[in-house]
């Protein structure tokens, strides 16, 4: 029995290290034939610069220059609004009617009062007239004159009282009618006709100014740094692009015409906004768009040619020759395109060379047969 297990398990041995050899011999064979395998024949261009504006994308928000909230000033039933949710609306345009009955006689009883006094200061200024000629000629006593000037200048204290509390009943009663203070588009009534409300019960309803139009964006530090070390102290009115949802471009170009002056330690993001027309109140407060932002100036920077960048998971990448000519994969990154290059940000400089022909033969850290070179 012991004699069967040994003789099995020396047939197992065998077949292990014959299978082992012949592994062995495989992978022998194949690197034989990879090094006598001729180097691939490629073309490699050269690394240039081109002159170009810079561009930038982020994300943005559409946001209203203007965004009032609507609120009564004084208490009352609320009677009446002039207006349909999602109108358009000008600056002065009636909006509500706060019931105006009781503002109305308090105006008017006010306006009496103001009358009234007004009559007595007239009749008060003819006496102390009167007065001052005869305590001229010592008809009446100074004492008696004091006394008359006295009235009228009390008199004269006691209108510009009235007339005050006129001007606020006056003041109360032009807010029985609610107005808008800006062109926009209105929103939601909160509070409908028929409810009671004061200066406490909040927004009765909301305008949205629509043109012109803030787009506001967070412009990551790097592409910030680079922006401002592009434009220097050209800083002001770079041209902005703005992409709708469904990447549809809006007809007209935007003004960045202000920046933060701190970076949101949270995002790495420096806040900015730029200014658009939008006359056919096609774009929509709250709205999120993608905004590019070009550069004032221009600036030489490497770009690479498309047919030499590949791609895989990790991002774009080309077959860039070391010192010694050998071709190593390198990642790079790239902020669009000019014609059929790619511009760098990272990667690449001016002067290194890249496989642009025969790339599928390349394989990183093996020699290559250069067939031809190019600057681009």
């Amino acid at each position: 029995m012991r004699k069967n297990i040994i003789i099995i398990l020396s047939i197992l041995v065998a077949a292990v290290l014959l299978r082992f050899g012949y592994s062995r011999f495989g992978q022998y064979t194949a690197n034989k034939e990879q090094r006598n395998r001729p180097a691939p024949s490629v073309t490699v261009r050269e690394i240039g610069e081109k002159s170009i504006i810079r561009s930038f994308e982020a994300p943005g928000r559409i946001v209203s220059k203007y965004q009032v909230n609507i609120a009564a000033r004084i208490s009352g039933y609320l009677q009446k609004s002039f207006f349909k949710e999602g109108d358009y609306v000008k600056a002065g345009q009636v909006l509500f009617l706060i019931e105006p009955a009781e503002y109305a006689n308090i105006a008017a009883a006010q306006k009496a009062d103001v009358d009234n006094v007004t009559a007595q200061l007239v009749y008060a200024e003819k006496q102390l007239a009167r007065a001052k000629e005869l305590v001229e000629k010592d008809y009446i006593s100074k004492a008696q004159y004091d006394d008359l000037l006295s009235k009228r200048n009390s008199l004269k204290a006691s209108l510009a009282a009235e007339q005050a509390q006129y001007n606020d009943a006056m003041r109360n009663l032009g807010y029985t009618r609610v107005t808008a203070k800006v062109d926009g588009r209105i929103g939601i009534i909160n509070v409908t006709v028929g409810n009671y409300v004061s200066p406490s019960s909040g927004t009765l309803a909301a305008i949205n100014s629509t043109n012109p139009i803030y787009v506001t964006f967070p412009l990551e530090i790097n592409d910030f740094t680079a922006l401002s070390e592009t434009d220097h102290n050209n800083n002001k009115h770079r041209k902005v692009e703005l992409i709708l949802p469904g990447n549809r471009l809006y007809n007209k170009f935007g003004v960045q015409d202000f920046q933060d002056n701190k970076i949101d330690q949270s995002t790495g993001t420096v806040t900015m906004r730029a200014t658009f027309e939008n006359p056919d109140n096609e774009l929509i407060h709250g709205e999120f768009v993608t905004v590019k932002l070009y550069s004032n100036n221009t600036v030489n920077i490497p770009v690479v040619p498309q047919i030499a960048v590949q791609e895989n998971q990790a991002g774009k990448y080309v077959y860039k020759l070391d010192e010694k000519g050998i071709p190593q994969l390198t990642y790079i990154k790239t902020s669009g395109q000019e014609g059929d290059v790619y511009i760098v940000d990272e990667g690449l400089d001016k002067g290194d060379r890249v496989v642009t022909d025969g790339i599928q033969k390349v394989a990183p850290g093996k020699p290559i047969n250069i067939v031809s070179g190019k600057n681009e």
